[in-house]
Order: structure tokens, then C-alpha cells, then sequence
């Protein structure tokens, strides 16, 4: 008799896998297995694995991403930086146009007077967009600086962008664009992606040659790729 699981589990079989592993995430258990292995061995494999799935399980649930998107930009709301919540608090300010401070437990939103009286949501929210961009500049260039002269992989610019489906890219002229919500990630993400994009003016694909690489820079850079694989979905949500 086939035991049944408390949970459901897809299996992908790969010509390259030489023993079976289970990839546990945040919408899916997957079961990844070499070719000849059958699907009652699989199974016997997963029920005996059960308690370690479902505490990785509760692991990965625990570990998910504040919400990325507050319905209202106002006081109270939660704002996601570097990979953790903190609230907003606004202030009355006599400028003509929002300021945005950051006090490393709290974001201060300093609201003109003639706003405080209407819906200033959006207006907030553009603001902290703007400021997040300029952080995310300073950040993505520190991480340049940091890692660029090991193997000599200097790009000729670098953009900060809102792409829709992926975290970075390196062009043909080896300027690399990063995606603007990587400043919600934890700092070690945003490292990593960076290393990802500047190994790409070496090696453009993503051979082992290429993976070598990267390890030079971050040798336990599959951490950060596997919080991208967990949480990438909910962050592409956006601001």
C-alpha cells in the first residue's frame, strides 16, 4: 500500500542528476531525480524524508518576505528594505515636495503641509521609490568596487532599472542593469546578483565555467540564489 503524504510533491527527472534530491520552496515540493529511478523508489524516498520536508516546510513559510505591497502608502504602513519591514511615519514639513529619511528602525515621510489634507499616497510612494533608487545606486556600486578588479570585470555603466522579469542583465557593451526591487532583498541577494551580472562580461552563458566564477567571487553564493527561487515571485510584485 502507497503511503499517502500530508502534502503533494512533482517529480522532474534530469539527465544530469546522479542521486535523488527534493527542492523544497515556498509554492512547491520537487522531487529531482536521475532518469532510470522509478516512481515507487521515489516515493519511498519522499515518505522517508517526510519529517525533514515538512519542517523545511515551516522553515520556508517563516522565512517568506513581508508583504511588498501596502494597499496605502500612510502612516503605519510597512515598508520592505534590505529584507526586512519597518514602519512608516509621517511628518509635517514646510518643503514644497516629500522627503524621505530613513532612521534605521522607522521610514519618516516629511509631507508638505498643502498634502496632509488629501490623499498623499502616491505621492509617498514615488518619493520612497526615488529614494530606494538612489540607494540601490550606491549599493550596486559599492559591490562593483568591491568585486570588480579580482578578474578585472569593470562594466562600462551601470543603470538601475524596473525590469518586469529578471533581477539583472549585462548587455553586449558590458553595461549591467539592475532591477529596482532589489533593494527590497537582503543585502547577500543583491551582492550576489551583481556578481552574477559582472561574471557575465567574461562568460556569457551559464556554463559550469560560468558558475566557477561566480563561486571565485561568492563561494556560497547558491544561498542567495535559492532566496531568489523561494521569494522572487512575491518581490517581483513590486512597490
Amino acid at each position: 500500500m502507497i503511503n499517502k503524504l500530508p502534502f503533494d510533491y512533482t517529480i522532474r527527472r534530469s539527465a544530469r542528476a546522479t542521486k535523488v534530491r527534493i527542492i523544497v520552496t515556498a509554492n512547491k515540493i520537487e522531487v529531482v531525480a536521475p532518469v532510470n529511478a522509478t516512481e515507487k523508489q521515489l516515493h519511498q524516498f519522499v515518505v522517508a524524508q517526510q519529517q525533514w520536508i515538512m519542517s523545511t516546510v515551516a522553515k520556508v513559510i517563516k522565512r517568506q518576505l513581508p508583504p511588498v505591497n501596502p494597499i496605502s502608502y500612510s502612516a503605519g504602513s510597512s515598508i520592505v528594505y534590505q529584507g526586512k519591514s519597518y514602519l512608516l511615519k509621517l511628518r509635517a514639513t514646510a518643503s514644497t515636495h516629500i522627503n524621505i529619511e530613513f532612521a534605521n528602525v522607522f521610514f519618516v515621510a516629511f509631507v508638505p503641509h498643502h498634502l496632509m489634507t488629501i490623499n498623499h499616497s502616491e505621492a509617498i510612494k514615488l518619493a520612497l521609490i526615488d529614494w530606494m533608487k538612489k540607494q540601490l545606486l550606491r549599493q550596486v556600486t559599492h559591490w562593483v568596487k568591491f568585486h570588480a578588479h579580482k578578474h578585472q570585470l569593470f562594466p562600462r555603466a551601470i543603470n538601475i532599472k524596473d525590469l518586469k522579469s529578471r533581477w539583472g542583465s549585462c548587455g553586449i557593451n558590458n553595461d549591467i542593469q539592475i532591477n529596482t526591487l532589489l533593494i527590497m532583498a537582503p543585502p547577500s541577494v543583491l551582492e550576489y546578483v551583481v556578481v552574477h551580472e559582472l561574471c557575465h562580461i567574461q562568460i556569457r552563458n551559464h556554463s559550469p565555467q560560468f558558475w566557477e566564477l561566480v563561486a571565485e567571487h561568492l563561494p556560497d553564493y547558491q544561498q542567495p540564489h535559492r532566496w531568489l527561487k523561494q521569494h522572487g515571485n512575491r518581490l517581483m510584485q513590486g512597490f
